[in-house]
């Protein structure tokens, strides 16, 4: 008599078969998670950043590049420089009065962005926060960046 070869579940059969319903069920909350993220609300944010004593090329050579996308550790963050002004930037000088620096300016950098809404709003670009007074700001762009810029107003909303 031929006898029939029942098949058994052994103990690597389990952990293979809960190994491929763990690795499914990541990737479904992936891509669930990221649709929710995408139904949030978003609220716009207008910041200016101050960035003294910059020379005075960095002005047009700036003009030349906006609008610019932001950047952050070397990726988009979404949101953009929209535009930069200048100011004339000033020094002591050696009869102790403040005098313009003809090699230097002071810029205004205007950037947008969008933040979820919630209850506190923290504004993010990259890892870095958008606070009125941060003195240490780095503006990132594709073309253009900034280190130990002042962040001098935030606006959020229209």
């Amino acid at each position: 008599m031929e006898q029939k070869a029942k098949r058994k579940f052994n103990i690597v059969d389990v952990i293979v078969v809960v190994l491929i319903l763990a690795v499914v069920g990541f990737a479904a909350y992936k891509l669930l998670g990221s649709r929710d993220s995408g139904s949030r609300a978003m609220t716009k944010v207008t910041y200016t950043v101050k960035a003294e004593g910059v020379p005075k090329e960095v002005y047009d050579n700036s003009k030349l590049h906006l609008p610019s996308p932001l950047m952050a550790s070397g990726a988009l963050v979404g949101g953009q420089i929209e535009s930069v002004e200048k100011a004339p930037y000033y020094v002591l000088g050696p009869d102790g009065e403040w005098v313009e620096d003809p090699e230097h300016v002071t810029l205004y950098f205007t950037a947008t962005t969008e933040t979820p809404t919630e209850a506190v709003m923290t504004t993010k670009v990259g890892d870095q926060e958008v606070r009125i007074g941060k003195t240490d700001y780095i503006l990132k762009s594709e073309y253009i960046e900034i280190k130990g810029g002042t962040i001098v107003d935030v606006r959020w909303g229209e």
